[in-house]
């Protein structure tokens, strides 16, 4: 029997993951398919019911269900419980068991670069989900030390505070940020400033961006925002959002079959998707 998986979202057409799920089900020669559902707020709860009536084999989240979607599940991983988000369930014997690979993910697209964090001071802007994500998930690795700069500072203490792991944090204003940036050896931007159509915005300067740092962004339209494309021409490496969207997908593709897929092919894939987006 045809095994069937899914991302439910609202909006969900402008998703890429049915194109590179599908290839990769397919060149693994697995008999599945991966299906888009347009599912509202006031619907998940009947959503998640009729998945599992018809005994779906897993499915991701995404906005704006990342959060409210927990508890209309069985279980619930402890790094997905302390982010309080799930992108990935998986059908464990029946039980819906939900995780989120979005902070292993963009770790992993990192790996080229960086495979431990030890004696790093990372700074991350932005406190959002994204980041949320991001920063509980490397604070498990214990960096050197790992910042949040906000628009709303509170709000970037807020998410220190409640983060179960251990580290070394502060939280600074953007001003505080720019004024610091030449301490940091890893720069991750977490918000949507700089994404399409707006790419000639940033969040902070990097006029004192060190040129052996690493910087991120997790947008990837544009691939690059002027953000990376400045930190570039400061002698950088820039890494965009492609990384953290394709391991996220291939670390569910894993919890759901036990394989971790070529990452290389879902990457192309994900880029000739890009080539007819505005950039």
């Amino acid at each position: 029997m045809k095994k069937l998986f899914a991302v439910l979202g609202d909006p969900i057409g402008h998703s890429m993951s049915p194109i590179m799920l599908n290839d990769i089900l397919s060149f693994y020669e697995i008999d599945a398919h991966y299906h888009p559902f347009l599912v509202r707020r006031d619907e998940l709860e009947t959503a998640v019911k009729g998945l599992k009536a018809i005994g779906i084999s897993g499915f991701n989240i995404t906005i704006p269900h990342k959060s409210t979607i927990i508890p209309f599940l069985d279980e619930i991983d402890e790094l997905a419980l302390s982010i309080g988000a799930v992108n990935t369930v998986v059908n464990e014997n029946g039980k819906f068991v939900g995780y989120n690979t979005d902070g292993y993910g963009f770790i992993k697209g990192l790996n080229p670069y960086m495979s431990s964090f030890y004696d790093k001071k990372v700074l991350v802007i932005g406190a959002g989900g994204a980041a949320r994500a991001i920063y509980f998930t490397m604070a498990k690795m214990k960096p050197l030390a790992i910042d949040i700069a906000n628009r709303t500072v509170l709000k970037a203490q807020e998410l220190i505070e409640s983060c179960p792991y251990e580290s070394n944090s502060k939280a600074l204003s953007l001003e505080e940020a720019e004024l610091y940036l030449n301490e940091y050896d890893v720069v991750i931007q977490t918000t949507m400033i700089g994404m399409y159509p707006k790419i000639s915005e940033m969040p902070i300067s990097l006029k004192l961006l060190k040129s052996q740092s690493l910087v991120c962004d997790i947008i990837y339209n544009p691939l690059e925002t002027q953000f990376l494309m400045e930190a570039r021409q400061k002698g950088a490496t820039v890494q965009n959002g492609i990384e953290m969207f394709v391991y996220q997908g291939a670390l569910a593709f894993e919890k759901w079959t036990g394989i971790f897929p070529d990452v290389k092919r879902m990457r192309e894939n994900v880029l000739q998707q890009l080539g007819g987006v505005k950039c």
